[in-house]
């Protein structure tokens, strides 16, 4: 269970046991329901992260909406339900050179808008290849918290950061990248390779 549970879950054990003590049954099976859930949602598994620099996996659990083209090669978009693992992954290995919060509008997640117009923040991972993808807040998604900082060295695979309740993520990928999932197939962060980077000739 990813850390930031905790921050949710403490007062509403509190606030149940306080309920259940007073023989007040509804409120407390609720608020135990409710803390059910926050475990669910902040669940956070291990992962057994492919090896090799030429490949790149998810940032994130979800489904990809879309994948088009973009100034750069591709724009892939992966929607995060409420169901999804948040937790979020480094999708390649090296140093984080760029970690910058945009403000922004909470439009539904699978809106083709939000990749623009949402409150996101935006890393971009260095090291033998280079790749930028945005963590992207939805209707529901009010706070993207970062877990690594401007200038740490990551691992591919992970932990980078956490989207509260539903969101989005969006992966620029280089036009020498040869993209190995399709329009509505699910994939799990740090697991499911994304993409190949094409042999240099």
């Amino acid at each position: 269970m990813a850390r930031d549970a905790w921050y949710f879950l403490l007062p509403l054990l509190v606030l149940a046991s306080v309920a259940l003590v007073f023989g007040l049954w509804v409120p407390g099976l609720i608020l135990l329901f409710l803390g059910g859930f926050v475990v669910f949602f902040f669940r956070d598994p291990d992962r057994s992260v492919p090896v090799g620099v030429e490949t790149a996996v998810s940032p994130a659990d979800g489904r990809v909406i879309s994948i088009e083209p973009a100034e750069h090669g591709h724009r892939l978009s992966i929607f995060l339900s409420v169901f999804n693992v948040h937790v979020n992954r480094a999708p390649i290995g090296g140093e984080i050179v760029r970690e910058e919060y945009k403000k922004g509008k909470f439009l539904l997640a699978f809106d083709a808008r939000a990749s623009v117009e949402n409150e996101q923040l935006v890393f971009t991972i260095r090291g033998e290849r280079e790749l930028t993808f945005a963590l992207i807040a939805g209707i529901l998604a009010r706070r993207i918290v970062p877990w690594k900082k401007l200038g740490e060295k990551v691992n591919k695979g992970d932990r980078i950061a956490l989207i509260r309740f539903g969101s989005r993520v969006d992966m620029m990928i280089p036009p020498d990248c040869e993209i190995l999932v399709r329009k509505g197939e699910k994939v799990y962060a740090g697991r499911s390779i994304i993409a190949r980077w094409r042999e240099k000739p």
